[in-house]
């Protein structure tokens, strides 16, 4: 492998795992709040990349302003969805029993794509689809650094809300201590199915971002939920911050496996990651203080 070819490795790496790290933060926010196992997340993703397609094809919309309707359609569906479904889960087994529950909702949407759009596959092409810029030697597509682009704004705005709001520090107490937290007053409930749609609005943004450079397809989300799930257990559940060091560094490692590997062959890398983690630190390596101090 050349230098040039190493670091343009590496420079798509990063570039994908900010788009892992986005995806992974929306599956941390449902085992956070209610110790959900997302399975649908990325059949939403998935829908989110279809409606950006439908939109482009129907009014000649740029992907990009899909999201003014996209997110707040999504962050209503994952109000909803946790107030209709989850709550009704009892709390001792919420675990084990969301997991059937969202794969059946991840079923009902692969097939709802399907029967309105059909099995073909889709790609959007836009102006500067084809184009690219150099980096230090490194040709790098144009829509890869919007994407990119897309993932960590949304990022550093869903950190703020985390961070510095009201909002933000009822979420965390929930998350840190949810019986706590309905001690000091705070409305877990109510808190708990706004993280629902935050985490679903995170993949309105990733399918959106998705959508620029990939062939979708109705099943294409089974392809993305053992990478996702690999990086929630490798950073800790619970931990935004250690499911974004997490997908930064899998996403890294993919990329750079791809040369010698193959595109198939480099996803082994999530696996083995989470085979480690659990014989090593089934905790996850980057939770923690970590997940604390944000």
């Amino acid at each position: 492998m050349t230098g040039t070819l190493l670091f343009q490795s590496l420079v798509l790496g990063v570039l994908l795992g900010g788009l892992y790290a986005l995806l992974a933060a929306g599956l941390t926010l449902y085992f956070g709040v209610m110790r959900v196992v997302m399975i649908a997340h990325s059949a939403f993703l998935i829908l989110a990349a279809y409606l950006a397609w439908f939109f482009h094809q129907q009014t000649g919309m740029d992907p990009m302003l899909s999201l003014v309707i996209t997110v707040p359609l999504f962050f209503a569906v994952g109000v909803g969805m946790q107030r209709l479904l989850i709550t009704r889960l009892r709390p001792a087994t919420i675990t084990m029993m969301s997991v059937l529950l969202t794969f059946a909702v991840a079923l009902f949407i692969e097939g709802m794509i399907g029967f309105v759009w059909g099995g073909t596959q889709r790609r959007i092409q836009l102006p500067y689809s084809g184009d690219s810029v150099s980096f230090f030697g490194a040709q790098i597509a144009v829509v890869k650094l919007i994407a990119f682009g897309l993932a960590a704004l949304s990022l550093a705005g869903l950190y703020l809300l985390l961070k510095h709001s009201r909002f933000g520090q009822a979420l965390r107490a929930t998350i840190q201590h949810r019986e706590a937290a309905q001690l000091i007053g705070i409305h877990t409930n109510r808190v708990a199915g706004f993280g629902f749609g935050i985490g679903l609005a995170t993949a309105a943004v990733g399918g959106t971002a998705l959508s620029l450079d990939a062939t979708i397809y109705p099943s294409l989300h089974w392809h993305w939920i053992g990478p996702l799930m690999a990086i929630i257990v490798v950073g800790g559940l619970g931990s935004i911050p250690g499911a974004a060091i997490a997908a930064m560094i899998l996403g890294i490692g993919q990329s750079l496996l791809q040369v010698p590997l193959g595109t198939t062959w480099a996803q082994t890398i999530f696996y083995v990651a989470l085979f480690a983690t659990l014989m090593l630190r089934p905790q996850g390596f980057f939770g923690g203080r970590l997940a604390q101090r944000f």
